[in-house]
């Protein structure tokens, strides 16, 4: 099963500033059609029906949502989906928070996850690893990518709330540029997935909020959203 990834910037899209061009965020104030518009742009450039394109309402949380079949709306208070079915593509919203993109190529297993600090605090990957496993794939299998993100060098938080997150998600407590504490959620989810046995994980280096060609909260809000997407072909 050939699986396929996508990670999109902000060109090439039709949402104007402060949303441009290429916003795929539909709850951040952008017009809906803009949105709507770059949407079906997305689903036709990776050769898939704007319907087979599935989207959450991300809520940062734990909960993992199986689907089998394209949908009108995107999954209700999701933080991650998972499938087995060929040509569905699942989408994950970011502009600053972690993408992972999980797959089990042999057993044909795939996953889209959103892993803000609070959902990486509270364990959203490793709930998903489990609906994977569920699912048939083997955890020694599965390869993992984690797409751009607020870096560990630019991602300022208070001392107590960095303390906090390193309890949970041993790995990720860093000093920012400046020296100051900083997150760094994708090293502490590298950690956490390679603990794990998964078999392999690459991290995209680039930073949200150091690359303009990238939309970033935390650099300015309102703003729009990336979409990092996993699918596997139809056979």
């Amino acid at each position: 099963m050939r699986v396929r990834r996508v990670v999109t910037t902000r060109a090439g899209g039709c949402s104007v500033a402060p949303y441009d061009s290429f916003n795929l965020g539909d709850h951040v104030g952008d017009d809906p059609k803009s949105v709507v518009a770059n949407r079906t742009r997305l689903a036709e450039q990776i050769g898939v029906e704007p319907s087979s394109l599935v989207w959450m309402e991300q809520i940062h949380s734990r909960t993992v949502t199986v689907v089998d079949g394209p949908l009108d709306e995107p999954v209700p208070a999701t933080d991650a989906l998972v499938t087995t079915t060929p040509g569905l593509a699942l989408a994950v919203l970011s502009a600053d928070c972690v993408p992972v993109l999980l797959s089990d190529d042999e057993a044909g297993v795939i996953a889209g996850v959103h892993a803000g600090r609070i959902g990486s605090r509270v364990g959203i990957v490793p709930a998903t690893l489990r609906v994977m496993v569920e699912l048939g794939a083997k955890v020694e299998r599965i390869g993992a990518l984690l797409g751009p993100a607020a870096s560990g060098a630019r991602y300022e938080v208070p001392s107590q709330m960095q303390a906090d997150v390193e309890r949970h998600l041993p790995g990720s407590a860093c000093r920012t540029e400046k020296g100051t504490a900083g997150l760094d959620l994708r090293a502490g989810l590298a950690r956490q997935l390679t603990a794990a046995g998964v078999a392999a994980v690459e991290i995209d280096p680039r930073c949200t909020i150091a690359d303009r060609a990238l939309f970033s909260h935390r650099r300015g809000a309102p703003t729009g959203r990336l979409a990092s997407v996993i699918w596997m072909d139809p056979a």
